[in-house]
């Protein structure tokens, strides 16, 4: 399998808005038409494609919803009509029945405040109609699957390691385990990223256009030294391809997607039911947390702005302030278990 096909749900790209125009398409003071000149406004500035594409993505959807209701120019966009798509949101069920999260709300209009922010910026609008819409307060939820060491052991011993995707899989899941990197950054990744005398791996442009430099770990760097050695050259079809993860038919390397495709089936047979990448990074940062580790190595290692992003693990690391409950809290520093026969009788 290539691990190269796209998810059925997955956000449009820029061509596909290209190529899907609406209403008055072509008349420049259209929402559509106007959504296309920002899109090249940013590009202009090197935005980054992937925060291009959620953007574009959800403006877009923007647009098919007001255009379904007349609503073809920015002057017919209102605060009214804007919350009026906000209750759209908040009131819309997936195929499955459940609503869409706050966070998913909020994902989904905040390119819109930015948009028409820019749109007023740049005197293509008397007034920001957005400038007052309020967005759902995020819920703080903590990780659903946090990994345990030996969860993570069984499921990268699941790789079949007779083949040669066992192998590319196995190093995969080896460096997703080992760095905590993102499935996008892993896709990025080049035959010379790693620099195994330095036994560090360069992440170049990551997440907010950033390159960072991070350690890995022997036993990750020995997976991915015989991968490259061993699997890359017999699958590589196109000799100036310098992706380090290929797809099978060694035509290009691993797409984002790609990844997922490739870790979720170990995660399933191991009994994981939600989740994928990310619960590596998850694993490796709580794991590292438990062992001592300071939060602001984690968050250097993680490729975090802000601390307070980093500051989730601390919440779901609950090992040490059990220690601490134990060694401080008065009930516990007494024997106030109640007797074997008190509780038989219960």
């Amino acid at each position: 399998m290539a691990n190269r096909k796209p998810r059925a749900n997955r956000l449009l790209s820029v061509d596909d808005i290209y190529r899907q125009p609406i209403g008055p398409a072509y008349d420049p003071k259209s929402l559509y038409a106007l959504l296309l000149w920002f899109v090249r406004w940013r590009r202009e500035r090197h935005w980054s494609e992937t925060t291009l594409k959620v953007q574009t993505h959800h403006s877009y959807r923007f647009i098919l919803w007001a255009s379904e209701r007349a609503v073809h120019y920015t002057v017919e966009v209102t605060l009214p009509i804007l919350e009026s798509y906000q209750r759209y949101l908040y009131q819309y069920r997936k195929p499955n029945g459940d609503p869409l999260t706050s966070c998913t709300q909020r994902t989904t209009l905040q390119p819109l405040k930015v948009w028409f922010s820019w749109l007023a910026k740049q005197g293509l609008i008397l007034a920001n109609p957005a400038a007052d819409l309020e967005l759902p307060r995020l819920e703080k939820r903590l990780p659903r699957t946090i990994l345990s060491v030996e969860q993570v052991e069984e499921i990268v011993n699941l790789c079949d390691l007779s083949t040669l995707q066992g192998i590319r899989d196995r190093a995969l899941l080896e460096l997703l385990w080992s760095t905590g990197i993102r499935r996008g950054e892993v896709a990025n990744l080049e035959i010379y990223s790693a620099d195994f005398s330095r036994k560090i791996l360069t992440i170049v442009q990551g997440k907010g256009k950033e390159d960072r430099v991070i350690p890995v770990g022997e036993r990750a760097l020995g997976w991915l030294n015989r991968y490259l050695h061993q699997v890359r050259p017999d699958i590589l079809a196109v000799p100036d391809c310098r992706a380090l993860f290929l797809a099978m038919d060694g035509l290009a390397g691993l797409t984002a997607n790609g990844i997922t495709l490739a870790v979720v089936p170990y995660l399933r047979e191991a009994g994981i039911e939600k989740g994928s990448c990310h619960l590596f990074r998850h694993a490796m940062a709580t794991q590292m947390l438990k062992n001592g580790a300071d939060l602001r190595w984690i968050q250097a290692m993680l490729g975090h702005r802000s601390v307070e992003s980093t500051q989730i693990y601390t919440q779901v690391s609950i090992r040490a302030l059990q220690a601490v409950h134990t060694s401080t809290h008065p009930a516990e520093q007494e024997n106030g278990l109640p007797e074997e026969k008190q509780l038989d009788g219960v």
